[in-house]
């Protein structure tokens, strides 16, 4: 594996490819806006505009040091459960409750950290699903419990677990991966999951007229479902032998299951913020609300990719 300023090399050249992407994009955008200086590409702008910050931040902590990049990982599910929490009424009494559940996020981390895949995997759908309910009901408080106990647990499932598989992926792929590491690896899924998302976006603006899911999500139709996934899947084809283990067949299927998988997750947060009433779970990034908005496809399509490559292609 040929390394660029200690970096694998194709990973080095997947960023470059990215920025370049990027370039493109907003030159297009900021060539249609031209022309068409009211509101019509104004949403477009701002999801441009907020590449930007979303890529820098990624790469930059991602591409520095493996130590840095878990920890930025692990602020991202920080803010995430935050964003979760904040719109959701709480029992007083389960204040305690919840500094276990910010605390879970680190010791979480850290078995991802080190590798020790058996405590991993169980430390929160097992011990804090566990640990949760017995604290509240040692609290005394029994209304609202179940309420209180299943908004919790989902919460820590979708925003700390789900997530904790990208750190999980970029540690144990070093060993696994011997095309581009565990970063090649964690590349492969955040690139193709923000692609989907942007992919099935256009597509569904270009030709959508069938509502997938017409009371969680308007906006979605099935002709961009169908082209992002359909448009994800060679898009992993192509880069998946230069990233992964995997050669251009069981690439194209990872990111069909990473396709289908992040329109899960995406749907899945819509339907919570939908029972919630809010349009965003944050106002952090502009032109795309918060943290949670922004990896809702990643709590489904992480855990998705993480287990089919562990399955198929790890040792």
């Amino acid at each position: 594996m040929s390394e660029i300023f200690g970096l694998p090399q194709n990973v080095v050249y997947a960023t470059a490819g990215i920025y370049a992407v990027l370039i493109i994009a907003t030159l297009i955008v900021a060539m249609l806006r031209r022309r068409n200086p009211g509101e019509r590409y104004a949403e477009l702008s701002a999801r441009t505009n907020s590449w930007w910050w979303m890529i820098g931040a990624f790469t930059l902590a991602v591409l520095l040091n493996q130590t840095v990049a878990i920890v930025f990982l692990a602020f991202i599910s920080y803010l995430a459960l935050k964003e979760y929490l904040s719109p959701i009424p709480t029992r007083r009494i389960d204040r305690a409750v919840l500094l276990f559940a910010y605390l879970a996020i680190p010791i979480q981390f850290y078995w991802a950290a080190i590798d020790w895949y058996g405590m991993f995997i169980v430390f929160i759908p097992v011990w804090m699903y566990l640990f949760f309910p017995a604290l509240m009901a040692l609290r005394g408080e029994t209304e609202g419990f179940l309420r209180a106990v299943g908004t919790l647990s989902w919460g820590l499932m979708m925003t700390v677990f789900t997530l904790s598989h990208m750190a999980m992926l970029l540690v144990s792929g070093d060993v696994e991966n011997k095309v581009a590491a565990g970063v090649g690896l964690l590349l492969f899924l955040v690139v193709l999951t923000q692609f989907n998302d942007v992919a099935q976006y256009t597509w569904g603006k270009l030709f959508g007229r069938h509502k997938v899911t017409p009371k969680v999500s308007p906006k979605k139709t099935w002709e961009g479902l169908v082209g992002g996934i359909a448009t994800t899947t060679v898009v992993a084809a192509l880069i998946g032998p230069y990233l992964t283990p995997m050669d251009w067949q069981w690439s194209a299927l990872a990111g069909f299951i990473i396709g289908v998988a992040g329109f899960l997750g995406d749907i899945a947060i819509s339907a919570m913020k939908r029972d919630l009433g809010v349009k965003d779970t944050g106002g952090l990034i502009p032109g795309h609300g918060g943290i949670l908005d922004r990896v809702d496809s990643l709590t489904c399509a992480a855990p998705a990719f993480v287990h089919f490559i562990r399955y198929f292609f790890y040792a």
